[in-house]
């Protein structure tokens, strides 16, 4: 039985089952948060070839993620997104 809180809670947090099947989840951190001057290409690949694509870069822009590539984009190329979105 839930609580009211539990509910809350539970209505709150985002849908997180897109990182079950991610196929970040297969490589290493150090591949989607490169070095600074280092090529995003490769991650970019990867995600592009993810079912839950679409669902990690929605949740980086709901949350704010300044680093890393979150959804096929860069840090620089997600900025440039919430701006054109307003």
């Amino acid at each position: 039985m839930q609580t009211d809180t539990t509910a809350v809670l539970n209505a709150q947090a985002p849908d997180m089952s897109w990182q079950e099947n991610a196929l970040c989840a297969q490589a290493g951190p150090e591949f989607f948060f490169p070095a600074p001057g280092s090529s995003t290409r490769e991650a970019k690949l990867l995600c592009g070839a993810c079912e839950g694509r679409v669902q990690c870069l929605e949740y980086a822009l709901d949350h704010d993620e300044r680093f890393g590539v979150w959804g096929g984009l860069s840090e620089k190329e997600r900025g440039r997104l919430k701006r054109r979105q307003g």
